[in-house]
């Protein structure tokens, strides 16, 4: 026997429903009860039938698709199941808003990371407005959580590369005028974002060359992460969440403390945040751990990998 998720209307909601009398309905529930009615009438399901096969009543259904019903999760992959669709599709991401954009999502579906990146990459130099970046690896951009190495091994990268050395966080403090904590607490997360973007374009104009050290969260914003893909070779400074928290914390920083109850609660807040990340921080180019290694042993091999790295990648002259 199929579960029912969803809650009876009120009694007074439904007789205004069906009379036509409520005339205010929220714009995201009205759209998404016209995509479930589409699937329907794409699949050529009956309402009844829908129903029937979901154990929803007609009448729930109805309500749901005029806009008036507010479904459950549940009941909205219910109805997913039953029409053979994403729940994405549904509740209508940007990926389901034409045929074009579900027919290349059902070409990527169930592709390795290397295909969907040989996808990402081929598609980057479609759409680009300029032709690949003849600079891309005369710029080293380091990512990573705080604790990693960035700063302190870009800036002996830089001395020895003889170019400059450029901590992201610093451009966005001078565009926006104060620091990114402030940023975040007086304009909120999406402003910070937009600072992060300008700021990564800015060094990419004006810098050809250079060792870049990027916020950890970068990577975050796939807008952010796709330019600095495309304009420089990353590195992923990678450690042990152990190796984060002592180094954090031995730089005087007791930020991962803050709101938590103890060391345990920040160690398994930093965990969460590295595995949530791994993915994305993995589309570097290269990736160098650090742990349990000194500053001296680090910086050599981290220069000569991407020294190998680099002889490797530049073009050949026949």
């Amino acid at each position: 026997m199929k579960q029912t998720y969803i809650a009876e209307l009120p009694a007074e909601a439904a007789d205004d429903a069906s009379r036509g009398e409520r005339t205010e309905r929220d714009p995201f529930l009205t759209a998404m009860g016209e995509r479930v009615r589409m699937l329907r009438a794409r699949r050529g399901m009956t309402r009844k039938t829908l129903a029937a096969e979901t154990g929803l009543s007609e009448r729930h259904l109805a309500n749901l698709e005029s806009g008036v019903g507010n479904a459950s999760v549940l009941v909205l992959r219910q109805i997913a199941t039953t029409l053979n669709c994403p729940l994405a599709e549904v509740i209508g991401d940007v990926t389901t808003s034409s045929a074009e954009w579900l027919l290349i999502r059902e070409l990527l579906q169930g592709r390795d990371p290397a295909a969907l990146q040989r996808a990402r990459v081929a598609l980057a130099e479609m759409f680009s407005h300029t032709s690949a970046d003849p600079h891309r690896n005369e710029r080293i951009a380091l990512i990573g959580l705080r604790g990693a190495g960035k700063s302190t091994l870009g800036r002996m990268l830089a001395q020895e590369l003889k170019v400059p050395f450029v901590e992201l966080t610093r451009v966005i403090e001078q565009l926006a005028g104060c620091p990114p904590s402030e940023i975040h607490s007086l304009y909120g997360a999406s402003a910070y974002r937009r600072y992060e973007h300008r700021a990564l374009e800015a060094v990419i104009a004006e810098h050809p060359r250079a060792v870049i050290a990027s916020p950890g969260g970068l990577v975050s914003e796939p807008a952010t992460f796709n330019v600095l893909l495309a304009h420089c070779f990353t590195v992923w400074l990678q450690a042990a969440p152990e190796e984060h928290m002592r180094r954090v914390v031995a730089q005087g920083d007791l930020r991962p403390m803050s709101g938590n109850s103890g060391n345990s609660e920040a160690m398994d807040d930093l965990k969460r945040i590295l595995a949530g990340r791994s993915e994305l921080y993995g589309r570097a180019d290269m990736t160098f751990d650090t742990s349990e290694k000194t500053l001296a042993d680090a910086y050599l091999q981290l220069r000569d990998r991407l020294a190998a790295r680099l002889a490797a990648e530049a073009p050949r002259i026949e």
